[in-house]
C-alpha cells in the first residue's frame, strides 16, 4: 500500500490560514474577519494571501466548511463519550450540543449557531456553503432521532437547538445562559427521548 505523500509547504500554509479563519469567523462573525488580521494571526504576511485564495469570499467558503467539520468532530466525540455511558444517540446529541462547555466555546463550537444571523447577508458562494452547514445540522439531528419520532421533526429540533444555544450565548456563560440550555435540554428530552 502506498503511503500518502506528505503535504507540501504550500498545503500546510493554506491549511493554517483556513484553520485560523475557521476559528475567527466563529469568534467574530463573517464581518469581523479581515484578510490582514487572519494572515497576521496565522503568522504570515498579508501579501501572501492571494497566492492561496482568489478572494476573501473564497477564504470564507473554506473557513465555514472547516468550522463545520471541526465543530461536528467535537460534538461527535462528546456524543461517543455519552453513548459509552448508556445514553441514546439522540440524548447524547442534545446533551452535547446544549452543554455548558458548548456555551463557553464559541470559537470551537457549531458555526451555525455562531453565524446563522449573518448567513443571509453574504456573497452567494458563502451563503451556499453556509446553507450546507445548516443542512448538515438537520441531517445530524435526523440521524439521531428515536425511531418513534417522525423525520419531519428534525428541522424543528435542529432549530430549537441552534436557537437555544444562540439565546444562551446572548445571556452569557453564566447562570442565566446555563439555565436556558438546561430548560431546552429537558424539554427536548422529555418530548423525544424516554431512555434516561
Amino acid at each position: 500500500m502506498d503511503a500518502k505523500p506528505s503535504p507540501s509547504r504550500r498545503e500546510i500554509t493554506h491549511d493554517r490560514i483556513v484553520e485560523t479563519a475557521a476559528r475567527a469567523i466563529r469568534r467574530a462573525g463573517y464581518q469581523g474577519v479581515g484578510v490582514a488580521d487572519i494572515m497576521k494571526e496565522a503568522g504570515l504576511t498579508h501579501g501572501g494571501f492571494y497566492a492561496h485564495f482568489a478572494s476573501r469570499d473564497a477564504l470564507l467558503v473554506e473557513a465555514i466548511e472547516r468550522a463545520g467539520q471541526d465543530g461536528s468532530a467535537v460534538i461527535a466525540q462528546r456524543m461517543v463519550e455519552r453513548q459509552a455511558k448508556g445514553a441514546s444517540e439522540f440524548r447524547a446529541l442534545v446533551e452535547s450540543y446544549l452543554s455548558d462547555v458548548h456555551l463557553a466555546s464559541t470559537e470551537h463550537g457549531c458555526p451555525v449557531a455562531a453565524l446563522c444571523s449573518e448567513m443571509p447577508r453574504q456573497a452567494p458562494e458563502v451563503r451556499e456553503a453556509s446553507a450546507k452547514r445548516v443542512q448538515g445540522m438537520v441531517k445530524l439531528v435526523k440521524k439521531a432521532l428515536p425511531a418513534s419520532t417522525s423525520a419531519d421533526m428534525a428541522p424543528v429540533i435542529a432549530s430549537t437547538m441552534v436557537g437555544a444555544l444562540q439565546l444562551a450565548r446572548a445571556l452569557g456563560d453564566n447562570a442565566q445562559g446555563k439555565a436556558l440550555l438546561k430548560a431546552n435540554r429537558q424539554s427536548l428530552l422529555s418530548q423525544y427521548d424516554q431512555t434516561g
